[in-house]
């Protein structure tokens, strides 16, 4: 698989104006039609059977008080095989849903991924990693088990709601319809309490990312966190995000128990007046026992659906707000993006030229470059000095398209790089940072990074380059040994040794040394300095440095300043002029 960054999907549909976020769902609900189609017969199946479950307990009622053994074992035997029938719709509908809303869950999240890696650097500048994790596990869980509860809980309780109301018209319209004149009501407190609901939920949900967003700040800076002695710090923040999240959780919880009890009530309030209205029938002779005795059963079977419903409504506004987080994700774009008529780059020779260039950061009020004018032959070295903010980064970021310039343009071998494809253009361009990201993963993954792992020989090829087969091979599985998240079990040396690998194995014909050595101690870095020296050889090279040590051998040195090229020469011309690079030099080596 090419090392190629993802390409965004289009916008996710919009909901109707003035509707749920939910709406959006649709084009995965919809890939999952065929399994919710066959989970939906069963689920009528399964209704079917509730009228027979209401109707068994008042054809009992008299062989029971007549003491008839042989009817009472008949009506046993149908409840017993209605009873088995129900439980095959009903496993079927809990199987076919679960595997359908897990699916949809799984695409969501996928898609989601795809996204995030499609998007910007300048996304990820003001974004918070916890909380982007929070968005593709919490937030899609949530997701998930609401559309499981829709079709799988939902939905049936709808039927069931609908079968036994018409089974209870069918035995007496008059205490049908006696009984559901408080339906409105509840119906209209039930959404009331759904919309409280729902502004606590997203105040939740937003702090639970915020306690993520905390985790994740604190387990990547460990170091400095226990160096500085600021557990007790951390702790007393992480305490006050963990009371905000408790606090609003409360407040939604609050809510839920309020609706329950006056839901219960207005329940309890329509059994009892039933109760008597049925009574009066019985006494005016109009309704027999045995009736009765089968209505309170079907009265009974929908105290469990106007509960369940009731409870999915919650947890729907509740799941709400994390589908307007996820949305909020996938509806973000990159600043960079593939024109409609991009082609691919073809293979090229290596010459990089900056014309007339002009950038500033989105965030920015300023310009980093300006007026850049630059020509770098193929194969040559050029070193990139300056002060921090000088640019030196900026070039490097814009020739790998992480930006576009706001004016001027970068060709590479005289194609304008804003009309290739952003894949075929970072394939021929790699990169050795100072600080090497690796996965969790083996080390023949690391080094292949997103490329194929089939050919083993041309790992170890590319790791016998980087001086980095070595120490590989003395490891307990070699070059199947497991690496922990972003390498620690591996000194910073190996590290780079393995991102020098990567870059042998992709083979481009452009290299990009971003302080490759400069946190390296010096044994460290003489074996990595040599592994870039092999790897550089024929290659347009860019190296950011703030050593100068490490320049010296540079075919060009550039000082920038302001983001402007204030001197460039060798490294033997730039002394002789004395001027800027001449005292950073005499600076750092006094």
């Amino acid at each position: 698989m090419d090392p190629s960054p993802a390409a965004p999907h289009p916008a996710p549909p919009r909901a109707p104006k003035g509707s749920s976020n939910y709406w959006r769902l649709r084009p995965y609900v919809r890939r999952q039609m065929g399994t919710i189609a066959r989970a939906l017969g069963c689920t009528l199946g399964f209704t079917a059977f509730w009228p027979v479950l209401a109707w068994l307990p008042g054809q009992l009622a008299d062989p029971i008080g007549q003491g008839n053994l042989p009817e009472i074992a008949r009506l046993a035997a149908i409840a017993a095989a209605a009873f088995i029938v129900r439980g095959a719709f009903q496993y079927g509908q809990d199987s076919l849903m679960a595997a359908a809303s897990l699916q949809i869950a799984k695409d969501l999240r996928v898609r989601a991924y795809r996204h995030l890696l499609g998007l910007g650097l300048d996304y990820f500048e003001t974004a918070a990693s916890g909380e982007m994790a929070y968005r593709l596990t919490g937030d899609i869980d949530r997701i998930g088990d609401a559309i499981a509860k829709l079709f799988h809980q939902f939905v049936p309780c709808i039927l069931q709601l609908i079968v036994v109301l018409g089974y209870m018209i069918y035995l007496n319209w008059q205490l049908t319809v006696a009984s559901l004149i408080i339906a409105p009501l509840m119906a209209v407190l039930i959404a009331w309490f759904g919309d409280r609901l729902l502004g606590f939920s997203r105040r939740s949900q937003d702090r639970v990312a915020g306690l993520a967003a905390l985790v994740a700040e604190a387990v990547g800076g460990m170091r400095p966190i226990q160096a500085f002695g600021a557990e007790a710090y951390e702790t007393e923040r992480f305490a006050i995000a963990a009371d905000g999240s408790r606090r609003a959780k409360y407040r939604a919880q609050q809510i839920k128990a309020v609706q329950f009890v006056v839901v219960g009530f207005l329940q309890a309030a329509s059994v009892l007046f039933l109760f008597w209205l049925g009574g009066w029938q019985i006494s005016k002779g109009h309704l027999t026992g045995g009736g009765f005795i089968s209505y309170v059963a079907a009265v009974a079977l929908l105290i469990d659906p106007i509960a369940i419903t009731t409870s999915n409504y919650n947890e729907f506004k509740e799941s709400e707000a994390s589908v307007d987080r996820l949305f909020a994700l996938l509806q973000a774009s990159p600043a960079v993006v593939d024109r409609p008529d991009a082609q691919p780059l073809p293979p090229v020779t290596g010459q990089i030229t900056y014309e007339n260039l002009t950038f500033t950061y989105p965030q920015g009020d300023r310009p980093v470059l300006e007026a850049l004018n630059l020509t770098i032959a193929p194969g040559e070295t050029v070193a990139l000095v300056g002060p921090s903010g000088a640019g030196k980064s900026t070039i490097v970021n814009l020739l790998l398209r992480f930006y576009d310039p706001q004016t001027g343009r970068i060709c590479v071998d005289g194609i304008d790089l804003q009309t290739v494809t952003i894949a075929s253009l970072r394939r021929q361009i790699g990169l050795v940072p100072q600080d090497t990201v690796l996965l969790s993963g083996t080390i023949a993954e690391n080094i292949a990074f997103g490329r194929s792992q089939g050919d083993r020989a041309a790992i170890e090829r590319a790791a016998r380059i980087a001086n980095a087969h070595e120490f590989i091979s003395q490891l307990p599985q070699g070059y199947d040994t497991w690496v922990g998240e972003r390498g620690a079990s591996l000194s910073g040396g190996q590290r780079q040794r393995i991102a020098i690998a990567r870059a042998v194995l992709l083979d481009p014909q452009i290299l990009i040394l971003d302080e490759a050595t400069s946190a390296l101690d010096a044994e460290s870095e003489a074996l990595v300095q040599d592994a870039l020296d092999k790897l550089m050889g024929g290659r347009t090279t860019l190296a950011i440095a703030h050593r100068l040590a490490t320049v010296r051998r540079a075919d060009r040195i550039l000082v920038l300043e302001g983001g402007r090229i204030l001197e460039s020469g060798t490294h033997d011309q730039l002394i002789a002029q004395g001027g800027r690079y001449a005292d950073y030099y005499a600076r750092q080596f006094r």
